[in-house]
């Protein structure tokens, strides 16, 4: 579970942001008797189930997912892929301030009852810092701190297995597991001795983000889910709650199209067909017929289907989802049931965080103030990220989608006059 996602330098950030998971004090009613939106770790934090994120168009939204996927990426590949920095690594350039400067990233998230505040500090070519902390009691306590390619402090105590890696590296010149472009948590956990650090990459890799427009190796990873038969039955179930029209989904298996003139003529591939009632003249059910899901059904349902498995397993294992263009081809409702959903008291730890512009989701019953963000541009250039907690004289019955489309709480397009439009025709046609 995430407390808070904390970065500076990346895109259009510039300063540092923080999008926070911490739930506020806040004495927020209901009408739905069983909405919990929160999860209670211990007496001093409580955490937010959910988590919206409103802004104008180029305003820096998608930034925050992108830097939460890069940070996830680069914890689980920096020792494989040397390229993993230039590719993910992208400062904010409408400055002269942060052209030289390395964007930082920082996790604060619970695992095994522990709270842990990790981060990193890179450029396109090589890590900065590093550092690791831990609250086992009630303390916080720093296992490891590195400063270029140099360790400045392990915690034997605590941490062990870091100096045991050191060692071994110092009898072994020439070690490939430190190189100054690849994180040591991620060396330590490739080097096999490292139980922490294993298991913390592992936490981290479960986090999950995805492009509600079209997440590459969606539709095959829910495709390939349907050949356990208790997945199956959830994403069937999850379509017909959403009125998807599809009475049972199957694979079959039809002849591969791009095998070649020399390749195997009889290698096939898997495709995932949706079952339907065909009716005759006197509406009868007259049959059922298979339709391929990815030609005959409407991009929502296209949607839907791609996205069920991260939905389900977010709220089956207690994982975090991370969406971007969340109402994108959905119908309002439907974002409005996949929110409640995760604000349900069925949902015990998982985490959803959205960007959309639905504003049909800004409402008391709904969201807490402290689950509505915000993102706004200034004229610089540069992107902020803030909450509705922080303006003050807000109340929880105020009309949130009404203050919001008039400006109150910011983070809208200055919209012109488009009928200026039509004076400019002559120009372009002379």
């Amino acid at each position: 579970m995430i407390e808070e996602f904390s970065f500076e330098n990346y895109k259009s950030f510039k300063e540092m942001n923080t999008l926070n998971m911490t739930a506020a004090k806040l004495k927020s009613k209901y009408s739905k008797v069983d909405v919990d939106p929160t999860i209670q770790l211990d007496d001093d934090v409580t955490l937010l189930k959910s988590k919206a994120i409103y802004g104008a168009n180029a305003s820096g939204k998608s930034n925050i997912v992108k830097a939460f996927g890069s940070f996830i990426r680069i914890v689980q590949h920096s020792v494989k892929d040397e390229q993993i920095l230039e590719k993910h690594m992208a400062p904010f350039f409408l400055s002269t301030e942060t052209f030289d400067k390395p964007v930082f990233m920082q996790l604060v998230f619970r695992c095994e009852g522990v709270r842990y505040r990790y981060g990193f500090q890179a450029d396109r070519e090589r890590i900065h810092s590093e550092w690791l902390y831990a609250t086992p009691g009630k303390r916080e306590q720093p296992y490891f701190i590195r400063d270029n390619d140099t360790l400045i402090k392990i915690n034997k105590k605590n941490f062990s297995e870091a100096d045991v890696v050191m060692k071994l590296i110092d009898n072994e010149k020439g070690n490939p597991i430190f190189r100054k472009n690849s994180l040591f948590l991620t060396s330590l956990a490739a080097f096999g001795v490292g139980k922490i650090s294993k298991m913390l990459l592992n936490e981290i890799a479960r986090f999950m983000v995805v492009d509600g427009l079209k997440h590459p190796g969606a539709f095959d990873q829910t495709t390939a889910s349907l050949e356990m038969p208790g997945m199956k039955k959830l994403v069937q179930t999850f379509l017909a709650m959403a009125d998807a029209g599809i009475n049972e989904l199957k694979t079959i298996e039809v002849p591969d199209e791009n095998v070649g003139e020399s390749g195997n003529l009889a290698k096939k591939r898997k495709i995932v067909v949706a079952v339907k009632d065909v009716y005759d003249a006197n509406h009868k059910l007259f049959s059922t017929m298979p339709f391929p899901f990815s030609l005959f059904e409407s991009e929502g349902t296209n949607k839907m289907y791609e996205i069920s498995t991260f939905i389900i397993n977010a709220l089956r294992e207690g994982r975090v989802l991370v969406i971007d263009e969340f109402d994108a081809r959905f119908h309002p409702l439907i974002t409005q049931k996949i929110v409640e959903l995760f604000n349900s008291q069925g949902n015990k730890n998982g985490q959803l965080i959205f960007v959309t512009h639905d504003t049909n989701l800004l409402s008391a019953d709904l969201l807490r103030r402290d689950q509505i963000d915000f993102v706004e541009k200034d004229t610089y250039g540069s992107s902020h990220l803030y909450t509705l907690v922080q303006f003050k004289g807000v109340r929880d019955n105020d009309p949130f989608e009404k203050n919001y489309i008039k400006g109150k709480y910011g983070a809208i397009p200055f919209v012109g006059d488009f009928n200026n439009l039509f004076a400019h025709f002559e120009d372009a046609e002379a």
